[in-house]
């Protein structure tokens, strides 16, 4: 009977840590599902869930599923914190995946400082995000910064046959950063250049006229753009109307990935082909195995023969955080955050490594002139070139 009982008696303390190991790990994502910022949204949210769905039929992490809980951002800091703390405190996840903007995301990491929990940014780019003074232990970015981003196209622009350069950006913390580390690279490496004219449109600005006016009457021969998604396709219909890119022979690059399949596939005959951009993705580069497989599996998770570019910042993200569970074996944020620092992954763009200094993952995009392809039937960069961004990091 002593031994019956002492059988019962472990069977009910063991009880707890078998529910345990059954419960799912809870990742929230916070996300503009909502308004222009959804073009680059929706997709970055359908890649998380398509690594979680594939993870999980492989027995997800540590004999636990993987559950993904999205929540609307509406691209606005303080929308991004209040669904972040609530995802936290009433939805209890374990971590963080997701912000868009560079609004959102340095407003999540102090949520994330606050509550101890590991926040992973998969597109936001500021540089403040990750600045000495605002880094801690549970924020890590795999997208691109501003400092790169900015850097990367001044290179290209420093080749053109212009001087006199003009900038467009919205007035707020990656519009400025991104702006600012692409005039002073390009005054570094060209001397010559003179930015001509700088304008500065509130996010989210519907009409640009105002704007392009006053540009064009200071005649720059180029034109350098953040203005990003939904936005940008708005901008670039009104410039397109009065003439900006043949008064300026083309001579106008777009970061915030102006150069995207999403965008040029929404745009259609509107996108001004010739243009030059970035994008971190594009499903017609097939670079590499790695990367044609992804495609591929992207391609018929999405019904889409032409995938989004912006799904696979959310993949990468997941891929990171479920990489440092497995090498903490464990779900807590402390663990998950050592196992973060230095950690490399191989992803469908190669090996990618976050830094221990200041939790910034090496994350280049794509480059190129857009043209014009008979194998499709919208713009697409050609040659699209992978620009290293490691160079640009310090």
């Amino acid at each position: 009977m002593l031994h019956v009982l002492t059988m019962l008696l472990a069977a009910l303390l063991a009880l707890p840590l078998v529910a345990e190991a059954q419960k799912p790990i809870k990742v929230g994502m916070p996300m503009p599902l909502s308004g222009p910022p959804a073009l680059f949204g929706d997709p970055a949210t359908k890649g998380a869930q398509m690594f979680v769905d594939e993870i999980n039929a492989k027995g997800g992490v540590l004999g636990r599923k993987l559950e993904l809980l999205v929540r609307d951002s509406k691209a606005d800091a303080n929308e991004a914190v209040r669904v972040a703390r609530e995802l936290i405190l009433k939805e209890n996840v374990d971590f963080l995946v997701g912000t868009l903007t560079s609004a959102e995301g340095p407003a999540v990491s102090v949520v994330a400082k606050e509550n101890k929990i590991v926040f992973i940014a998969p597109i936001p780019k500021t540089d403040q995000l990750t600045a000495a003074d605002k880094l801690h232990p549970y924020v890590f970015r795999v997208a691109a910064t501003t400092t790169m981003e900015g850097r990367s196209a001044a290179e290209i622009v420093a080749r053109w046959p212009v001087t006199r350069v003009a900038t467009i950006s919205f007035d707020y913390a990656y519009g400025q950063d991104v702006t600012r580390a692409f005039v002073e690279h390009l005054k570094k490496i060209k001397p010559t250049v003179e930015i001509v004219d700088q304008e500065w449109p509130k996010l989210g600005e519907q009409d640009y006229n105002p704007f392009i006016n006053a540009q064009m009457a200071k005649k720059p021969e180029a034109i350098f753009s953040s203005i990003w998604g939904g936005f940008f396709v708005t901008y670039s219909k009104q410039a397109k109307a009065v003439g900006v890119f043949d008064a300026i022979r083309y001579n106008f690059i777009g970061v915030g990935e102006a150069a995207t399949p999403e965008t040029t596939k929404s745009m259609g005959a509107d996108y001004p082909v010739g243009i030059w951009g970035n994008s971190y993705d594009a499903f017609y580069w097939g670079e590499t195995p790695a990367h044609r497989d992804y495609t591929a599996r992207l391609s018929k998770y999405l019904k889409d023969e032409y995938p989004s570019s912006w799904a696979i910042q959310g993949y990468i993200g997941m891929q990171f955080l479920t990489e440092a569970i497995k090498k903490a074996g464990s779900t807590d944020s402390d663990k998950v955050s050592k196992a973060l620092l230095g950690l490399t992954v191989d992803t469908p763009v190669g090996a990618l490594t976050i830094r221990e200094k200041d939790h910034q993952a090496n994350r280049g995009q794509l480059y190129g002139k857009t043209v014009k392809d008979a194998k499709y039937p919208f713009a697409i960069m050609k040659p699209v070139t992978y620009v290293d961004p490691s160079k640009f990091m310090d």
